[in-house]
C-alpha cells in the first residue's frame, strides 16, 4: 500500500521570465510524495499553460485516481510506469511526478541514490546552463553581469534578437546557445544562422515550428549549428521522427512522462546518432534533482530551474560557479523536501 499527498506551490521567479510562449513571474508547480513503511519519495510537475497544464486539474486527477494508485504494491519501476501511463491518460506532466516520486521512493527502500539503482556510474557530467529570458537589451546585459556563468541559454524570437546576442558577446566571450521555442520563420532562421555562428553560439534549440517538419529537414541540411528539438519532441514516440530534422533532442522529464520513459528514449537517442539534452520545464530542486541523476547519460544539460526561482521547496544539490551540479549522495533523488513546513510559502 502507498500513501499519496499532494503540495501545491507557486515559486516566485527572481526576474520575470520571458519566452517566445509569454511571460510568468510565478512557476506553479505540484509537489506529490509516495510513502510506504515511513519512507517517503517525492516527485513534482511544474504547471505550464501553453500545454494546457494547471495545478488545479492535476489535483483533480489524483484524487480521482488516489484509492487506485494508494493499493499499487511499487516492487517493479516499469510495471509502475505502465500502471499509471493506462490509469492517467494523456497527463504525461501527472505521470512525470508520481514516477519521479515512486523511483524515490523505491532507491531510498534500497537504501542507495538513485543513479545506483538506474545502474549509472557517476563521473565527468556536462555543465548546466544560465538562461537568459526574453528581455531589453539593457535588462539581459543586467542580467548577464549579475549572474556571471560559464556557458548561458538565451531565448530568442523576436526581430531585435541579433541585438541581444551581440551585446551578449560584448560582455562574455563564455559559450552560448540559443532557444528560439518555435519563434521563427524558415527563412528567418536560414537569415540568422550564420551570424549566430559568427557570435559563438554552440547550438539552437527549436528554431521553428513543431509542424513544420520538411522544412527543418531543409534546415539541418543549411544549418552551420547543430540544431535541438524541443517542442518537436515531447514523448519517446516522437524520437525516430526527429532524427532527420534534428541533431539532438531535449528530453524534458515532464513533458514524456518521467525518469522510465526519458531513459529509454536516451537508449534510443544513442541509436539514431542523436545527441542529447535533459531541459528544464523551470523545475525546483526536486524535478532539477531527477535530471541531474540522468547527467552521466547525456551530453547537454539545461537543469537551471533552482537558479532562477527565488524560492525553492527542498534542498540536496549543489550548483557550483563552473556550472557543475553536485549530488548529495543521499539516497534516492538526493533531496530533503521541506515545503511542508514553510510558513511563508504563497499556496494555491
Amino acid at each position: 500500500m502507498l500513501d499519496l499527498n499532494y503540495y501545491p506551490f507557486e515559486l516566485a521567479f527572481q526576474y520575470p521570465f520571458t519566452t517566445a510562449k509569454g511571460t510568468k513571474t510565478v512557476q506553479p508547480t505540484l509537489v506529490v510524495s509516495l510513502g510506504m513503511r515511513n519512507i517517503k519519495g517525492y516527485g513534482e510537475a511544474p504547471a505550464i499553460n501553453y500545454y494546457n497544464v494547471t495545478v488545479a486539474d492535476m489535483i483533480e486527477k489524483l484524487e480521482a485516481k488516489r484509492s487506485v494508485i494508494e493499493r499499487y504494491a511499487l516492487i517493479d519501476m516499469q510495471r509502475f510506469w505502465h500502471f499509471l501511463h493506462h490509469l492517467l491518460p494523456g497527463q504525461n506532466f501527472l505521470i512525470a511526478a508520481l514516477d519521479i516520486a515512486g523511483w524515490d521512493l523505491y532507491s531510498k527502500m534500497r537504501g542507495q541514490p538513485l543513479y545506483k539503482t538506474l545502474g549509472i556510474s557517476l563521473g565527468p557530467t556536462a555543465i548546466t546552463d544560465y538562461t537568459l529570458g526574453m528581455d531589453t537589451v539593457a535588462e539581459v546585459v543586467s542580467k548577464l553581469e549579475a549572474h556571471p556563468w560559464p556557458l548561458y541559454k538565451i531565448k530568442l524570437g523576436r526581430p531585435h534578437d541579433i541585438d541581444i546576442l551581440r551585446a551578449v558577446r560584448a560582455h562574455t566571450s563564455v559559450p552560448v546557445r540559443v532557444d528560439a521555442n518555435e519563434g521563427w520563420t524558415f527563412d528567418e532562421a536560414k537569415a540568422l544562422l550564420p551570424e549566430l555562428l559568427q557570435l559563438g553560439v554552440t547550438l539552437v534549440e527549436q528554431p521553428l515550428n513543431r509542424t513544420e517538419t520538411e522544412a527543418m529537414k531543409e534546415l539541418k541540411a543549411l544549418s552551420p549549428l547543430p540544431l535541438f528539438a524541443d517542442e518537436s519532441c515531447q514523448t519517446e514516440q516522437d524520437v525516430k521522427k526527429c532524427a532527420e530534422g534534428f541533431d539532438g533532442i531535449n528530453i524534458k522529464l515532464t513533458k514524456c512522462g518521467g525518469i522510465t520513459p526519458a531513459i529509454r528514449m536516451i537508449k534510443e537517442a544513442r541509436t539514431l546518432g542523436l545527441k542529447i539534452m535533459v531541459g528544464s520545464m523551470n523545475e525546483n530542486t526536486i524535478g532539477s534533482a531527477a535530471m541531474a541523476n540522468l547527467l552521466p547519460l547525456v551530453d547537454e544539460a539545461d537543469a537551471d530551474g533552482p537558479l532562477l526561482l527565488k524560492e525553492d521547496v527542498a534542498e540536496g544539490l549543489t550548483y557550483h560557479k563552473d556550472g557543475n551540479i553536485s549530488l548529495s549522495g543521499n539516497p534516492g533523488l538526493g533531496i530533503q523536501f521541506w515545503g511542508e513546513q514553510r510558513e511563508n510559502m504563497q499556496r494555491i
